[in-house]
């Protein structure tokens, strides 16, 4: 194909005009306004993240099959959804006057015919038997790219592009509705409909649209307004009958998509409920930024900031920040946390692969790159954006119960905890964060002390999630366990663990009754599988208490495991056998226990586990060979 360098003056002066802030990267920010600064954020952020993409670009020309994908310095394969990054490519290609962008587009759009079907869909890797839902999100990324950049094309190319346009358009005319899968294609084909319908001029496609959208309000849980259908069918409920709700794909995917079409379509109505939706949900962001999704459906692609193949919060929450303040904060903290998690121009899955040496998947740069090009055109929609507002994990003040899906939340002082009994499985064995755990635990002060992992790796998703690093997997998830006869029995398995609750002004209090069993939910030999947990939460500590149930029959291998948040290079020492301290960049952690302690060997300085992409030392409490009824494990910061 040829080359085409467009760098045309008269189009990069005309960019000031058409957006405000271009060019805000050069203004100080000692006078620059709040907008500005969040502005030059996204911008430095999305440039260098474009051109870290740039060199992960295959150049040969020979070998069409390859030949401007995206290659993945981590899973050693192409994403098929590597054409997404059409979108922020055509942003800089207009933003810069850059030729190299303009071709990278191009380029990574030829490349699509790799994974395009005679339907018009596209598929998730170079396999025509493999996903094609994912055709919605390639839709958006390339209508947006031609609603906002169109102009700048060679007239050959957009035809070209306007035509693959509609052929997708009409897949997901023929094929999608509310319940086609997962709730956030419904959600998300509701805005992909809209905005094909516009560009396109096809009011079969609008109308579709508007018909979907009326089916939105259906698929809210009671009180706390979180999206369910995270799950197949949507629909299905659990055991509690409770319905499969994600955190991570909710904000960082189908929020997006059904905000951006409420207010394209100005419907007050909608954006009331949305209101309350982004409320509900912004329960669960953690002070740094974070998503606790220690407890969703989806909980194997948990990666700290958000979910792996999912876009981001900004645009949900960054778009109605006229709403409610802190939506503004959410989306200022989600893009420092994003940023904070970059290096060499790539995002990487948590917050600590550096520090141990861990890969970047290229999937999560070129997905999140989209609604941060986005915030760059909704100008006068991020004006609201700032960080003045607090959000709710950080007023809170004792215990919030999530009904609708079996969570707790507890703060005290500088104490936040989650506690979960939810007990819905999206797949056989794939194990999130339940049995009564405390799933989260982060300090206001040291940042995340727990986050719990899937009791065991799987690839649930073998296209979209990232190998392990190739060491022993270590669970994060806090918990009692034993092992009989080479099985593996912990309260993480135990979907039926009860939980009762108590507080007054100085503390929080959860019982947990709990047993110990495999991943096939079944109970050792026996009668010493049912344990007992309290949890104290106060403003200076939280006090772990563990307890055989069956006293005369207590097993000697139990143990206490508490993995404690901690990158390589934090000091840790064993002050006393009960004692260890941890040295944090805001205080001195401090883990003692009424029995001694025991730090499990690693292959390296930390454990890590790629959910949610963090390392910890892993901590362990025994019933030391049944001379104690009761483990007591107190964590306090100073």
């Amino acid at each position: 194909m040829e080359r085409r360098h467009f760098l045309q003056s008269s189009t990069a002066a005309s960019l000031g005009l058409l957006f405000p802030f271009m060019g805000c990267q050069q203004v100080s920010t000692e006078s620059a306004t709040e907008q500005t600064v969040y502005q030059e954020l996204v911008y430095s952020l999305l440039k260098d993240w474009c051109d870290a993409m740039l060199k992960l670009q295959i150049n040969r020309p020979e070998d069409d099959e390859v030949h401007g994908a995206l290659d993945c310095p981590a899973c050693n394969k192409i994403h098929g959804r590597c054409m997404d990054a059409v979108y922020p490519f055509m942003y800089m290609a207009e933003k810069t006057g850059d030729s190299k962008y303009m071709n990278a587009a191009i380029d990574v759009m030829e490349w699509s015919k790799n994974v395009t079907r005679p339907d018009g869909s596209w598929t998730v890797i170079p396999n025509p038997k493999s996903w094609r839902g994912i055709s919605v999100f390639g839709a958006i990324a390339l209508g947006e790219a031609l609603h906002y950049h169109g102009q700048i094309l060679p007239a050959d190319i957009k035809e070209k592009w306007m035509d693959r346009l509609s052929r997708v358009g009409d897949y997901l005319y023929k094929n999608f509705d509310m319940t086609f899968t997962n709730i956030n294609y419904g959600f998300t084909v509701v805005y992909a409909l809209n905005l094909l319908g516009r560009i396109l001029e096809n009011e079969t496609y609008l109308t579709r649209s508007r018909t979907l959208a009326k089916e939105i309000k259906n698929w809210f849980t009671t009180p706390h307004h979180l999206l369910y259908g995270e799950a197949k069918p949507s629909n299905k409920k659990s055991d509690k009958g409770l319905f499969g709700v994600d955190l991570g794909y909710n904000v960082e995917e189908s929020l997006n998509g059904v905000v951006q079409y409420a207010l394209i379509e100005k419907d007050e109505e909608l954006l009331q409920l949305l209101t309350k939706v982004l409320e509900g949900h912004l329960n669960f962001m953690l002070p740094d930024g974070g998503w606790d999704n220690s407890w969703g459906t989806r909980q194997y692609k948990w990666s700290y900031w958000g979910s792996r193949t999912t876009d981001g919060c900004q645009i949900a929450f960054g778009m109605m920040a006229d709403r409610n303040p802190a939506f503004g904060t959410a989306a200022y903290l989600s893009t420092e946390l994003l940023a904070r998690c970059t290096s060499d121009g790539l995002i990487h899955g948590g917050l600590h692969y550096q520090t141990h040496g861990v890969k970047p998947c290229v999937h999560h740069t070129f997905t999140h790159a989209k609604p941060l090009t986005t915030l760059l055109h909704e100008y006068d929609r991020t004006a609201k954006i700032n960080k003045n507002a607090t959000l709710p994990i950080v007023d809170a003040d004792g215990i919030q119960h999530f009904p609708e899906i079996d969570v707790w939340l507890a703060a005290k002082g500088d104490f936040r905890a989650t506690i979960s009994t939810y007990d819905f499985i999206y797949k056989e064995k794939a194990q999130q964060g339940s049995g009564g755990s405390i799933c989260v635990l982060y300090h206001m002060k040291v940042g995340p002390l727990f986050t719990a992992s899937m009791a065991k790796y799987l690839l649930v998703e073998k296209n979209n999630q990232q190998p392990n690093p190739g060491e022993e997997e270590v669970v994060l998830t806090p918990r009692i366990e034993m092992f009989e006869d080479g099985e593996w029995y912990t309260n993480i398995y135990d979907l039926k663990a009860m939980v009762e609750t108590e507080e007054d002004e100085k503390s929080c209090h959860f019982k947990v009754d709990a047993s110990l069993v495999n991943e096939n939910r079944q109970s050792p030999n026996g009668e010493n599988s049912k344990y007992q947990f309290d949890y104290l939460l106060d403003a200076e500590k939280v006090e772990i208490r563990a307890q055989q149930r069956n006293a005369a029959k207590k097993v000697s291998t139990a143990r206490l495991v508490l993995p404690i948040i901690s990158p390589t290079g934090e000091p840790v020492k064993q002050i006393s056998p009960n004692r260890i301290e941890i040295s944090k960049p805001g205080g001195l952690l401090i883990v003692e226990a009424n029995v001694s302690l025991q730090i499990k060997e690693m292959e390296k300085e930390r454990a890590f586990n790629m959910v949610p992409g963090v390392e910890a030392v892993p901590i362990f409490a025994s019933f030391e060979n049944i001379k104690v009824d009761e483990i007591i494990c107190t964590i306090r910061v100073v």
